[in-house]
């Protein structure tokens, strides 16, 4: 049976993972995450997935090695982390009221056969009014600092939206596990296998 490697240091990305219940390690790759002139956010997160997966797949040789990336999308801007506090602000407040769509890429390399498989999931955010008093309560409490789009819908976040709409919730945390289970299942690495 394949082993299974989370290249990213998200502890959410981790939690998420775990629900597998599957043995795995995990490490952090070290990417730079610009995004390239004139490159759709789709095409981004294939990008920086692959690129998170492959730092790790050379010092993982018989493994399948997942990466995942998220930007979110609004008015046509590709949004990723805030940084600060400002920033987290200022994305909440252009939010309020409005739909945000998040698109998540996943990666899945097997080091055993050389080879790999790429796609993504989108799943829209619907905010709710925000005032301002909120914004800046929620950012205190929690510090969305290094989160797309500025929240964390497996916290406090959830607070912020009027309604959720997509085919799998864990793709807004950041590793799609539906889609991730069927590119396991065809790797050789099935969650629901035998032991």
């Amino acid at each position: 049976m394949p082993r299974l490697v989370l290249a990213s240091g998200s502890r959410w990305r981790r939690q998420l993972l775990d629900r597998l219940e599957i043995p795995y390690a995990w490490a952090s790759p070290d990417i730079d995450e610009t995004p390239r002139a004139g490159e759709s956010p789709e095409a981004l997160v294939h990008r920086l997935a692959l690129a998170k997966a492959s730092r790790l797949a050379d010092d993982w040789p018989d493994h399948l090695v997942v990466g995942s990336d998220q930007v979110a999308v609004f008015e046509g801007e590709i949004l990723g982390k805030p940084g600060d506090a400002a920033t987290a602000r200022a994305n909440l407040a252009r939010f309020s009221g409005h739909r945000v769509r998040f698109v998540t890429g996943l990666a899945l390399v097997d080091t055993r056969r050389g080879q790999h498989r790429v796609c993504h999931e989108h799943y829209d955010v619907v905010f709710r009014e925000l005032s301002e008093g909120e914004i800046a309560r929620y950012v205190e409490r929690e510090q969305p600092l290094d989160s797309a789009g500025s929240f964390r819908m497996e916290g406090l976040g959830i607070a912020l939206f009027e309604k959720l709409e997509g085919d799998d919730p864990n793709t807004l945390i950041g590793l799609p596990l539906i889609r991730l289970c069927a590119l396991l299942r065809e790797a050789g690495l099935d969650p629901l296998g035998e032991p």
